[in-house]
Formats: C-alpha cells, structure tokens, sequence
C-alpha cells in the first residue's frame, strides 16, 4: 500500500489546483472543504533534522494533501517562542524553536499513514517505546506548546549584562542617557542601571529591551 501510495505521489501534480463550483452566473467559485474532526485523532512526536522543523512541516502539509489524508491529519505543531535578538543596533523578534528535531502531529495513525510520514524527507522516526509511537494526550501537548503562547506576550531578550557594563537607555523617560549595570534580574528581563543626573549617580530600572551596550568611541 506504502509502495503504491509513493507511485500515486509522483504521478500526480502536487501543487493542485483548488477544487471549483461553477456559480450562478458562470463564474469560478473556490469551495474550501472542511475538515472533518476525527475521533480517532491522537498526538505524535516526528523526530526531524534540527534546524529543518519548518521543512518537514511543509512537505508533511503538501504529502497530506497529495494523498488526499485531510481526515487522517489534524494540526501539526512546531515548539517555538518569541525571542527578541540585537543585530548592529536594531532588535529583531523572531520565533526560536525552542525543541530543536521535534514536530507534533495529530493524526489517526495506521500502517500506511506511518510509512507516509516516515518516508517524508528529513523525518528520521517516531518517537517511541519499542515498536509502537507513542501517543501523547492533549493535555501533554498543550503542556509543551502553552509555552510560545506565555512568552508571546513579553519576548525574552537574547542578550547577556553584567554589573559594571556600559550601556545606553534607548526608551523612557531617560532615553539617551549612558550609564552603568548596577544589577541584572534575568528572571524579570530588567536592570538596574546607574544614569548621571545633574552630576549625582541616580539608579533607574529599565527592560533589556529598552538598552542596548554601549561602546564609547
């Protein structure tokens, strides 16, 4: 069946086009097809090339659709959180996967749906005990994936201080202003740095995304 389903994909045109209704008045009409839920859906973890997650996801989306497996597939999730980098000055967010070689699959998992997936390019395997993948429950997956949801709402700075290191206020009320780390509390993203107001050191407390180091020339 495995081998048949793999001749069916060369044969065929994967980049499809959409299915049409012919309207009323003759016109083209896109009708998307919903996806039916299915009972029978459970999670899986896919060992994937670190760093090439997205990849997989992607070609696992496209093979879905070429073998017509929209009931067999549900969502396929990728870990990631939002992480905000500093690149010549400027910050950048972006999302890091933060389960480097993990992608999750919700699917009615079977013989020939495995062997799709095995064989979808830089898929290693299953995660798994034994012969059989493991299946996760909802709530395990959530419990994993939850994580990019919290962190969305305060990206983490992917950057590291130390006391006594030189840096400039770029935001607030003292945007501009140079001064010296007094204290670094990684777990609230802040620091405690020493500004000079009217010649007196003057400590105030800024986000690390609010700072950027500070060289002088």
């Amino acid at each position: 069946m495995a081998e048949e389903l793999e001749q069916d994909l060369a044969a065929e045109n994967v980049g499809g086009e959409a299915d049409q209704t012919i309207q009323a008045d003759g016109a083209l009409a896109e009708t998307p097809a919903a996806a039916p839920v299915n009972e029978n859906f459970k999670w899986y973890i896919i060992h994937a090339y670190s760093g090439f997650e997205r990849k997989v996801k992607e070609s696992l989306m496209s093979r879905v659709a070429a073998y017509h497996l929209e009931d067999r597939v549900g969502r396929i999730e990728i870990p990631t959180e939002p992480t905000t980098e500093m690149r010549n000055g400027k910050k950048y967010t972006i999302d890091r996967v933060f389960l480097p070689g993990y992608v999750f699959v919700e699917m009615a998992l079977d013989n020939d749906l495995w062997h799709v997936v095995k064989n979808t390019p830089r898929v290693t395997g299953f995660l798994q005990t034994g012969d059989q993948p493991n299946a996760l429950s909802e709530a395990e997956v959530n419990a994993m994936l939850n994580r990019s949801d919290v962190t969305k709402e305060k990206p983490k700075m992917k950057m590291k201080f130390s006391k006594g290191e030189q840096v400039r206020i770029t935001e607030g009320p003292f945007s501009n202003f140079n001064g010296a780390v007094d204290d670094v509390n990684e777990d609230k993203q802040t620091l405690k740095v020493m500004v000079s107001i009217f010649g007196r050191p003057t400590p105030t407390e800024v986000s690390f995304s609010n700072v950027e180091k500070f060289e002088e020339e």
